[in-house]
């Protein structure tokens, strides 16, 4: 699967599953390919609620609400227990911490997704680094004891895997180095995965900032594909990339959700309502698409849910019905069904760009 940032993502179409992995036997593929389908079967995407402790302390400080492993708990059995939203997500994807925590009433986490019908995913890799001999560019480091870590992930209810490299585009960068050491590291993880019956999304996240215009990002996006590809010969025809260009952060002009060509479809989807349209618009367009395109958002699911509850047990509902609404927009986007109705939510519309952006 790849996993495009916190916007959307592709599985494969049913017909060209794997079928050329000379490590996984017959039932192992099978296995990975049932895990896949679930995830993103028709109208559903997966829930990223996999904020490090850190990213979830700035998003806790905006709504005045303090860092603590049982707010942090309260917050999350908010989204999970949520009515309604069966149909709309497929997966959901822990933070480790999330992992081991319970329900009120003693219940793992991983438990009531799985009776629910969703399918649980860990986040397993442990954060960018710099990388030496570039100029500021980053590799993302957890290989070491990545095997062992997911052999106990899967035993703990697991199925699928996250891991974020991430690339910035400037004059310089990136670097043929940087792209070669993160795709690099993207095969190893994926492969390490694989061997443990868990679906691996590979995600090379290419970095809105910048004044990089649309065609600098195609060009970019591509060549990242491309050697990702190369690195991991499952992904050449087996697992694909829909290729998500944006222009930069500081670029002014964006493309229309209507434009007639697939690549300038999804521009800026810095606000949940345009994440929602463009994704929309992408189902919507005439050119043949063998895969399905659909969603793995975080903060687009979120914000407005965050916003609603406050940190306070009594916005509990509120906070629900704010995640019910923007999971069921999205299922309905990824299936080309969205109409806008202009409703804001709790978050007001606010921008959801972080720069530099780190779990």
């Amino acid at each position: 699967m790849a996993h495009l940032g916190d916007r959307m993502c592709a599985r494969p179409d049913q017909d060209t599953m794997p079928h050329s992995f000379p490590f996984l036997s017959t039932e192992q593929k099978k296995e990975l390919s049932d895990i896949a389908q679930k995830i993103v079967a028709p109208g559903k995407g997966i829930l990223a609620a996999d904020e490090s402790t850190g990213s979830v302390a700035k998003r806790f400080q905006s709504i005045n609400t303090e860092n603590t492993e049982e707010n942090r708990r309260l917050y999350r059995q908010l989204l999970f227990t949520a009515d309604k939203i069966e149909p709309c997500i497929g997966g959901v994807i822990f933070f480790h911490e999330t992992l081991y925590q319970k329900t009120d009433d003693g219940k793992l986490f991983p438990e009531l997704i799985k009776e629910r019908g969703m399918v649980v995913g860990i986040k397993v890799d442990k954060g960018v680094v710099p990388l030496a001999g570039t100029n500021g560019e980053t590799t993302t480091q957890g290989l070491d004891g990545l095997y062992e870590r997911c052999a106990q992930y899967k035993k703990d209810g697991a199925d699928f895997a996250k891991w974020r490299c991430v690339l910035k585009i400037t004059d310089t960068t990136p670097s043929e180095l940087a792209i070669k050491e993160n795709a690099n590291v993207l095969a190893r993880y994926a492969s390490i995965c694989q061997m443990h019956g868990i679906v691996p999304i590979v995600e090379p996240e290419i970095l809105p900032d910048g004044d990089h215009d649309l065609k600098r990002c195609q060009y970019v996006t591509e060549k990242v594909m491309d050697y990702s590809k190369k690195r991991w010969p499952p992904l050449n025809g087996q697992f694909s990339y829909l290729e998500f260009q944006q222009p930069g952060d500081q670029k002014h002009t964006t493309p229309s959700p209507s434009h007639p060509s697939l690549s300038n479809l999804p521009p800026l989807l810095f606000k949940w309502p345009e994440a929602s349209i463009n994704l929309n618009a992408m189902n919507q367009c005439p050119l043949h698409r063998p895969w399905a395109i659909t969603f793995s958002y975080g903060r687009a699911l979120q914000a407005s849910a965050l916003k609603a509850w406050g940190g306070k047990p009594e916005n509990g509902k509120a906070c629900q019905d704010e995640f019910i609404k923007r999971a069921l927009n999205n299922s309905k986007a990824c299936q080309g069904k969205y109409v806008s109705t202009g409703d804001k939510g709790a978050a007001g519309g606010e921008s959801l760009f972080v720069a530099n952006h780190s779990y």
